[in-house]
């Protein structure tokens, strides 16, 4: 995503800098494509307004900019490959939705039309439609770059390349000191248990789903509004059902291999997942990725099955308790655990835990078998956890063990583009000018 109001708040800046020189020059060459000093510049103002400080001595400009030229000769190299591609496509409407969704977002920091025509002004651009043009120019770009590396990803082109530790190391001493606090964390284990519905909710769900397909089928069937009034997806019913681009590997299986089978305007089910019956909707497609919309019948949770539950989750909790069951915590997992609720948590940040665990983990500082947890109690979502912490740590400076992992992965998946990339270089012309 194009940090427009970033470069927008900056843009007195990049004039001031872009005033100073009365010509711009060409640095490098990419292909046919030039690459000039002003946008070197303005990549490091874009730099300096989030946050980065500038080198303030002429060798440690001169490596910034050399630093910020290798990356813009990078993207060119990725987005003139992704252009060569017949496979991978960008779209004038997408392309167009995030430019409005950008445009959306910086307006409204202004508190009228006026300043913000007159901070459009100070960037240099001549109306707010030219600079409308400049981002759906920069959109594209790097949304080609995006789709070139997602497709070697999926072709199985693209995979990790393990890092030393001397590059991990190398990695860690150069962002260290941007890193943020480490939070205070706690490590844990746990049986989530879900009540389910009975055999007759799950029938009136699949009938009400069943007449609702009929009916959106009909000419004229308003989707949208059938999904305010009748989806049990919170998230979405506001939106008309709205689940907006996604590929695979993104929604559960069973839900992914209906919908990408699916014609553009068709509407298709019920399909059952674990969550209930969904009714999909599929707008738009291209090259692995669609556009979608649903409708999910999630069948009633009667106060007897909320009870079972319960009763399940005490049982469980004092049997381990008691060390009265043979089976291990492990292995009562896999017997009674929720199958699409994580089974452990390593480092979990107290900050990011629903409510009701951070009330039980507070109140008690001590690792082991805690209270059983009701999460979402009195609602459909209601569910039973039986949590035993295994860790716990406060809050402090981040080490280099604590991020090694991340590290590992991170710097394996930038080693991996970057020497795709550098067989890209081999076959395109480059001419470095700076």
């Amino acid at each position: 995503m194009i940090k427009a109001l970033t470069v927008l708040l900056a843009a007195s800046l990049v004039a001031a800098t872009a005033a100073a020189q009365t010509l711009d020059r060409i640095v490098a060459i990419v292909g046919t494509r030039p690459i000039l000093a002003s946008q070197i510049e303005e990549e490091m103002v874009q730099q300096q307004a989030q946050g980065q400080p500038l080198p303030t001595d002429s060798a440690g400009l001169a490596t910034m900019r050399r630093q910020v030229l290798d990356r813009l000769v990078e993207l060119e190299i990725l987005v003139q490959q992704a252009e060569r591609d017949t496979s991978i496509k960008v779209t004038d409407q997408e392309v167009l939705d995030q430019v409005e969704q950008t445009y959306q977002n910086v307006r409204k920091q202004f508190t009228s039309e006026n300043d913000f025509r007159d901070q459009i002004r100070q960037a240099r651009f001549g109306s707010v439609e030219e600079w409308r043009r400049w981002l759906a120019d920069e959109q594209r770009r790097q949304l080609y770059a995006q789709r070139l590396i997602e497709a070697q990803r999926q072709k199985g082109k693209l995979r990790p390349i393990p890092p030393t530790d001397a590059q991990m190391r190398e990695f860690w001493e150069q962002n260290k000191d941007q890193q943020p606090k480490r939070p205070a964390t706690v490590s844990f284990r746990q049986i989530v248990l879900k009540p389910t519905p009975d055999s007759a909710a799950r029938q009136r769900a699949l009938q009400l789903a069943e007449s609702l397909v009929v009916a959106l089928r009909h000419p004229g069937a308003d989707f949208a509004a059938a999904a305010k009034k009748f989806s049990g997806d919170s998230a979405s019913a506001s939106q008309g059902g709205e689940l907006g681009w996604f590929r695979r590997g993104v929604m559960v299986k069973e839900f992914e291999d209906v919908a990408f089978r699916v014609r553009p305007g068709e509407v298709v089910g019920p399909v059952e997942t674990a969550f209930g019956f969904h009714i999909i909707e599929v707008e738009r497609t291209q090259p692995a990725e669609i556009l979608a919309r649903h409708i999910l019948i999630t069948p009633e949770i009667s106060a007897g099955q909320i009870a079972i539950a319960r009763r399940r989750a005490d049982s469980l909790h004092d049997a381990l308790a008691r060390g009265g069951l043979r089976a291990s915590f492990d292995s009562l997992a896999k017997i009674y655990a929720d199958p699409q609720e994580p089974k452990l948590a390593e480092d979990a940040p107290l900050t990011d835990l629903p409510p009701e665990y951070q009330t039980v983990v507070t109140r008690d500082t001590t690792v082991g078998l805690k209270p059983v947890i009701v999460e979402g109690a009195d609602t459909p979502r209601t569910k039973f956890v039986v949590l035993e912490v295994t860790a716990r740590k406060g809050a402090g400076d981040l080490a280099f063990d604590d991020v090694k992992l991340r590290i590992r992965q991170s710097l394996g998946d930038q080693l991996a583009i970057k020497h795709f990339i550098d067989q890209l270089r081999r076959q395109i012309y480059i001419d470095i000018r700076l």
